[in-house]
C-alpha cells in the first residue's frame, strides 16, 4: 500500500463529474488497484475513490504550471481520476501481506451456531444441511432446506446492513448456478436490519429475519431490568 500526503485537487471525469479543490488530503494506493482520496474526516469513506479495474500513471510532465505531479487514474469505462499534486509532504509505501480476512465477532458467531441449532426459527419444516457453506467466494454461514426441499442460503450478521445484502447476493448468484442446489432463496437474518438494507433485501427477493438473541439462547432478555 502507497500513502501520500499531498495538498492536491481532484477531478473525477465520466459519467458524472466532481471537482475537490486544492487542500491537503490522503491518498491511498492499494495493491488491487484501487485509489482512494481521503480528509481528516468523515469517518471511514473516501472523498472519491477508483475501484478496480483501473490503472494509475504518473504524468509529471503534464501537470500544469505550479503543480509538482499530476496522477491520471483510468478505469476500463475510461473515466478518469485526475489528481493535480501541488506539494507533497509524505510518500510512503508498505508492504501489509496477505490479509486474514474478516472474523466473526463472539455474538455473530454464536448467532449463526445457536440459529443451526434451532433452524426451526426459520420456520416450520426447515432442516440443516451444514454450517459454513464453502463456496468459490467464501462460507455461506447456513446452507438448509425449506418445508417444500427447496435450498435456502442464510446470511447471519449482528447488525444488518446493505454490504451483508450485496454479500448474500454473490453468494445467491454462484450457489444457482450448480444445478444440484439451485433454485436457492435467501434470508437474511440479523439482531437490527437496517431500513436501507431491508428495503433492497426485499427488492431481491431476499426475506429478512430479526433474531432474537435471549430467546435463541433460551434465557429471558435484560434489556428492561436496573439490575
Amino acid at each position: 500500500m502507497r500513502l501520500v500526503i499531498a495538498r492536491c485537487q481532484v477531478d473525477y471525469v465520466g459519467r458524472l463529474t466532481a471537482h475537490l479543490p486544492m487542500a491537503k488530503r490522503l491518498l491511498m494506493i492499494k495493491s488491487d488497484g484501487s485509489v482512494l482520496v481521503h480528509s481528516d474526516g468523515g469517518s471511514y469513506k473516501p472523498l472519491n475513490w477508483m475501484s478496480p479495474p483501473c490503472w494509475l500513471e504518473e504524468r509529471d510532465g503534464d501537470a500544469p504550471e505550479g503543480a509538482k505531479a499530476l496522477w491520471v487514474v483510468t478505469n476500463k469505462a475510461g473515466e478518469e481520476l485526475r489528481i493535480t499534486l501541488e506539494e507533497i509532504e509524505h510518500d510512503a509505501t508498505h508492504d501489509l501481506g496477505i490479509d486474514p480476512g474478516l472474523v466473526k465477532d463472539g455474538v455473530e458467531a454464536h448467532l449463526q451456531e445457536l440459529l443451526a441449532e434451532h433452524i426451526e426459527t426459520l420456520g416450520p419444516g426447515f432442516t440443516l444441511i451444514r454450517r459454513e457453506y464453502m463456496t468459490a467466494i467464501g462460507p455461506v454461514d447456513i446452507l438448509c432446506r425449506n418445508a417444500d426441499g427447496a435450498t435456502v442460503a442464510v446470511e447471519i450478521k449482528r447488525r444488518g446492513e446493505i454490504d451483508g445484502v450485496e454479500q448474500l447476493t454473490r453468494y445467491l448468484e454462484l450457489l444457482n448456478r450448480d444445478p444440484l442446489l439451485a433454485p436457492v432463496a435467501g434470508v437474511f437474518a440479523a439482531q437490527q436490519i437496517k431500513p436501507q438494507a431491508k428495503t433492497l433485501a426485499e427488492d431481491r427477493g431476499i426475506r429478512c429475519l430479526t433474531l432474537d438473541y435471549d430467546a435463541l439462547r433460551g434465557t429471558e432478555s435484560s434489556e428492561f431490568r436496573l439490575f
